[in-house]
């Protein structure tokens, strides 16, 4: 018995171990999933060893208990919580292996009475209809909204508490009630977080069931799509939608344009030369500009579209060389011809409508 008892909590000890190790590991990694498998081998040996020399017993009382074995109580809540991780093709099949995991916790405490008030009341509703539990019962959103308050604050407070008896290991090992307060306040944790898990395998269950049933896989047609399948790809199989030049030739339009009468025998396109062609094949799309701005400008001089004069030189008298007398004369002919124009026909005298 001794012997047994020191292999339990070895591998106890070390499944908690691997259990910590796992906060700090990718779900994913390879790493992860083997200490994820040797923590459930542990505690699977775990369980077997107590129900072989009968740990705990239907016809004992939780007094009954030594208060070093009240920890072997959680084994079936660590299972269900590390079976859960685990990453299987049958999903279904996994949470239904925690759920009962689980329920063998519950049923435990349930037998040695340990189950507070209030975790009774969850566990008979949790009785009555396993596929549909939820802790938040109430359609109402502002009760539920309290009720996840209270659950986590109940939650906290039990951390608090555990935290708080857990200070001090040596004053433990020589006091019983304190580790058996110890004990209990652990197992009222596990199962405050057992039903948030059954809640929410609950949930995903109830997804997987609804949701539309996986094809099997067909392995011939894994291996090669349909194009492969009805002889489409070749050693020359390319996405373009243009075929290459030598799959026309081996498709029979090779051969002469016209024939000997000079009719044609397939369509063809007129070119002037090859180097046309050929520049035309990476050009843009839009037309390019066939002159620089300079000459944009020059020409529009050249035709009178653009208007030279105005602003401020505009009013700038030009200034008259005296040497120039044809050009002095012509300026004293004008201004003459001016000032007789002003004499014969005064200010106002074209104003014939508005005379009184």
């Amino acid at each position: 018995m001794a012997e047994v008892e020191v292999n339990i909590r070895t591998l106890f000890a070390r499944a908690k171990d691997l259990r910590r190790q796992l906060e700090s590991l990718q779900s994913t990694s390879q790493v992860y999933q083997e200490n994820l498998q040797n923590a459930i081998a542990a505690l699977e040996e775990c369980r077997k060893l107590a129900g072989d020399v009968s740990l705990f017993s239907p016809n004992e009382t939780e007094e009954d208990i030594a208060s070093r074995d009240l920890q072997y109580l959680s084994v079936d809540y660590f299972l269900g919580d590390l079976i859960v991780r685990k990453i299987a093709v049958n999903r279904t099949r996994l949470l239904q292996n925690s759920r009962e995991a689980y329920e063998r916790y519950l049923v435990l405490l349930d037998t040695y009475h340990i189950l507070s008030r209030a975790d009774k009341k969850l566990y008979e509703r949790y009785l009555e209809n396993r596929n549909a539990f939820t802790l938040l019962a109430s359609s109402d959103i502002s009760t539920r909204r309290e009720m996840k308050i209270s659950r986590f604050k109940q939650e906290m407070d039990l951390k608090q508490r555990l935290e708080y008896l857990s200070k001090n290991p040596l004053a433990l090992e020589n006091d019983d009630s304190a580790l058996r307060a110890l004990y209990h306040a652990e197992l009222s944790l596990y199962t405050h977080q057992t039903f948030y898990a059954l809640d929410f395998i609950a949930q995903e269950l109830k997804m997987i069931a609804s949701a539309p049933p996986t094809p099997p896989p067909d392995p011939s047609a894994l291996e090669r799509d349909y194009r492969s399948r009805t002889g489409m790809i070749t050693d020359q199989y390319s996405t373009r939608l243009d075929s290459p030049t030598s799959q026309l030739m081996r498709n029979g339009n090779a051969g002469p344009i016209l024939s000997k009468e000079g009719k044609p025998l397939k369509p063809f396109t007129l070119l002037d030369n090859r180097q046309r062609l050929r520049n035309g094949v990476f050009r843009p799309d839009h037309s390019l500009p066939t002159m620089t701005i300079d000459e944009y400008l020059a020409e529009e001089k050249r035709r009178g579209g653009i208007i030279e004069g105005g602003g401020d030189q505009s009013g700038i008298q030009p200034v008259m060389d005296e040497d120039y007398f044809d050009a002095a004369d012509k300026e004293t002919m004008k201004a003459r011809s001016w000032d007789e124009f002003k004499e014969d026909n005064p200010k106002g005298s074209g104003n014939t409508l508005n005379r009184g």
